[in-house]
């Protein structure tokens, strides 16, 4: 008579199904099968010589696509929101004033996760579509004197492209931090990370990079190690504790990395090919090819009737296109339809947009004219068969 209290479940006697699908929402995006194969080679140890190659390869690759020779430049054991919780939890501490831009959702959970470890948070925020001028913030550093200015570079709930000369030359004048989210724009909208004073930056792979979720590049300047290396308490959190993560990424100059967690070795994998995928096509090319597609995008969007949230052309981000919701349909039936009728991914608003967009995305190997036509397609079509009027 068998002990166990709990039968083995039967769904997991069934074939594992994942069906193919054209990702065309804000991320994750599709793979490549020369990322997914690269995913597929064996385990190695996390701790082995060969995976610190592969480490120092992807550290190169991210200090090439954000455009920075910083030394500690990792990438986080985890997504996009790992990230920004690892550049907030290491740059700041409780009782610390912190300012973040909100102009979409990024800018309301920065606020929320520094507000978390005791931080003084306030915010500045941009009209719904829009951006905040220099001017503005140059006028809310001065009232509240943040240690860290928090921007989303690309706000995909949005599709705001935010404007980046001059704020970190005006974060810096103020003894500032500058903490830019780049994770729907880097590789898609140019960023230069050292000329344009960012002092920590971060992205994830499942959008441009076009990798499987669950790892996300990082980089700090000197001025925010300086800061961090010499903080009064330690970080909240020990899994992004960056003393740690920068001895485990051989960033800390030591002769030796230590143990700190099991990094992720097969996503490592596929985030070094992504990173190959970039230099191959070359970041400028893949900045030109991004804003080609999507004004050609645009335009095509325009031509049927429909409208663009975002009213200013040069604030329009490349990667993650928001659309006015078509009056007097159901947003949400028309994501049904086109997933159900063509098996391809849309969405809706996200945060201070739900309810009034419908987001698009066209990232790495998704932004061709080509997908363009099939998305286009594929809203003609749900206009068409979907329920005008119905709301």
């Amino acid at each position: 008579m068998s002990s166990l209290y709990v039968p083995a479940p039967a769904c997991l006697q069934k074939p594992l199904m994942v069906p193919h699908r054209h990702m065309f929402g804000p991320g994750p995006s599709n793979v490549p099968p020369r990322v997914l194969e690269a995913g597929a080679k064996p385990v190695i140890g996390h701790m082995h010589p060969e995976i610190f190659e592969i480490m120092n390869d992807i550290k190169h690759g991210i200090q090439y696509m954000f455009q920075t020779h910083n030394p500690v430049t990792l990438a986080v054991s985890g997504t996009g929101h790992a990230a920004m919780e690892c550049a907030i939890f290491n740059a700041v501490e409780a009782g610390e004033s912190v300012l973040t831009e909100v102009n979409g959702i990024w800018g309301e959970r920065a606020a929320d996760m520094a507000q978390r470890i005791g931080a003084r948070v306030n915010t500045v925020v941009a009209p719904p579509g829009g951006f905040l001028t220099n001017a503005e913030i140059e006028q809310a550093l001065v009232k509240h004197r943040p240690v860290v200015f928090f921007l989303a570079h690309g706000e995909s709930s949005t599709g705001v492209l935010h404007p980046l000369a001059g704020i970190g030359q005006l974060c810096h004048k103020y003894n500032c931090l500058f903490l830019v989210d780049s994770v729907a724009s880097v590789g898609g909208a140019p960023l230069h990370m050292d000329q344009q004073e960012i002092d920590v930056l971060y992205t994830g792979s499942q959008k441009v990079l076009n990798a499987p979720p669950g790892t996300a590049p990082i980089s700090f300047s000197e001025r925010a190690c300086q800061k961090i290396f010499n903080r009064k308490t330690k970080p909240v959190s020990f899994s992004l504790d960056l003393n740690c993560l920068a001895n485990y990424w051989g960033c800390d100059g030591k002769p030796s990395r230590v143990y700190h967690h099991t990094g992720p070795v097969t996503a490592f994998y596929s985030l070094r090919e992504s990173l190959v995928v970039l230099t191959e096509e070359g970041l400028e090319e893949s900045w030109e090819r991004h804003h080609k597609v999507a004004e050609y995008f645009h335009a095509e969007l325009e031509n049927m009737g429909l409208k663009l949230f975002v009213k200013e052309k040069k604030a329009r981000l490349p990667t993650v296109t928001t659309i006015v919701a078509p009056h007097g349909y159901d947003w949400k039936e028309i994501t049904r339809y086109i997933m159900k009728t063509h098996n391809l991914e849309i969405s809706g608003g996200l945060g201070p947009s739900v309810g009034l967009v419908l987001r698009v995305g066209l990232m790495g190997c998704n932004s061709t004219k080509a997908k363009v036509d099939m998305v286009l397609a594929a809203l003609k079509d749900a206009l068409k068969n979907c329920h005008e009027n119905k709301l």
